[in-house]
């Protein structure tokens, strides 16, 4: 929206940049009693096979042959966990390293047992930020299976069994698509849901730390936050067109390639400035002070662009709107972040009122409860 953009800048100016992989990665569904059990088939159409239907912790995972015993039996569990013959998927020694092998051992809930499978077809262990590898890319039997930094090659892609029992996402997102559209009864149709669940690509610790109710209270803080920015997720780009020209900073060593009135407000926070392209097109691997477009003609990529700041920048506030919400700090702060130094402290109730507004209407969409600390 016209005002909006340039209140933003004021947050965006000068953040640090956190580059990170641009993984495609959403959560695991969950579902305690319904989850399908099923193969993971990868490399050469073979299976994620715990190695002699072993039981004993430490049982080496490999790839093999799919027999369909129940040793190639997975399911998702409600925790984040994948499970085969009553036992977990682990990463050995709790290791982070590329490399470190996976086994078979007693079901902890630890961050070594964490999954999460995208709709790239990565299974990642989000305390690593990895993925299920085959060693060596091999296709042989027992080729052992380890984590490894994610590549999207061949060796890291995998069919894993679906959620299941109807009451599942496919997507894995804690908002299903119609809590998603009743959220956003009017929104433009460049806001897709499905362009959000790809944009869960390069964050996945989004919506996806912490318990179930915090995973869900972030996703509702950040869809509140970006609803009020857009009016509802109506506006895609600034409407003041005589903004335009202004958010070009000579003064950065690379200018503004894309031309002076290039770099004007787009996606769901109206990313703006020239130096702001260029900070969330380096985190997210994307040129986009070349080819600022790309925030409003790529749903995934306006949805990123919101990512980018929730989970990396602090704009006024003194934390990320991500760390607000896992750390308990409350909604308050993720406001004070975005937007405080014109809102919070009295500056402006009727705009801190209108996000509070959204996030209570959205947990409570969710089913779960707002939490404390709600006003900055």
């Amino acid at each position: 929206m016209a005002d909006r953009s340039s209140l933003l800048t004021t947050a965006l100016r000068g953040s640090p940049v956190i580059a990170l992989l641009a993984l495609l990665v959403s959560p695991l569904a969950t579902a305690p009693a319904a989850a399908v059990t099923g193969t993971v088939t990868g490399l050469a159409g073979k299976c994620l096979d715990v190695a002699g239907a072993g039981t004993a912790d430490g049982t080496p995972v490999q790839l093999y042959d799919c027999n369909g015993t129940g040793a190639q039996q997975w399911t998702p569990g409600a925790d984040s966990t994948l499970r085969a013959l009553g036992k977990c998927l682990d990463v050995t020694a709790n290791s982070t390293a590329d490399g470190a092998k996976v086994q078979l051992w007693t079901c902890t809930g630890a961050a070594n047992q964490q999954w999460t499978v995208t709709a790239a077809h990565d299974i990642v262990n989000p305390a690593a930020d990895k993925c299920l590898d085959v060693t060596d890319r091999s296709s042989a039997n027992g080729a052992r299976i380890q984590i490894w930094t994610c590549t999207g090659a061949a060796n890291q892609k995998w069919n894993a069994p679906a959620n299941g029992g109807g009451g599942g996402n496919p997507s894995g997102f804690v908002v299903t698509e119609a809590q998603f559209n009743q959220m956003f009864p009017s929104r433009n149709s460049f806001y897709t849901y499905q362009g959000l669940t790809a944009a869960l690509s390069a964050y996945p610790a989004f919506a996806n730390t912490g318990s179930d109710t915090v995973k869900k209270q972030e996703a509702a803080a950040f869809l509140a936050n970006v609803s009020h920015e857009t009016g509802g997720l109506v506006y895609v780009v600034e409407q003041n067109t005589a903004n335009y020209p202004t958010y070009c900073d000579w003064s950065q060593s690379y200018g503004c390639p894309a031309g002076q009135a290039a770099y004007y407000g787009r996606g769901p926070i109206q990313l703006s400035w020239n130096f702001n392209y260029k900070a969330a097109g380096d985190a997210l691997g994307i040129d986009l002070l070349n080819n600022p477009w790309l925030v409003q003609n790529d749903s995934a990529v306006a949805w990123k662009t919101g990512l980018w700041y929730w989970n990396t920048q602090s704009g006024p506030g003194t934390m990320t709107p991500h760390n607000a919400m896992v750390n308990g700090a409350g909604f308050g702060q993720t406001i004070r972040s975005i937007n405080g130094s014109l809102e919070c402290d009295g500056r402006n109730p009727a705009q801190v009122q209108s996000r509070v507004d959204a996030y209570q209407r959205f947990t409570s969409i969710l089913g779960v409860t707002p939490g404390a600390n709600l006003y900055c």
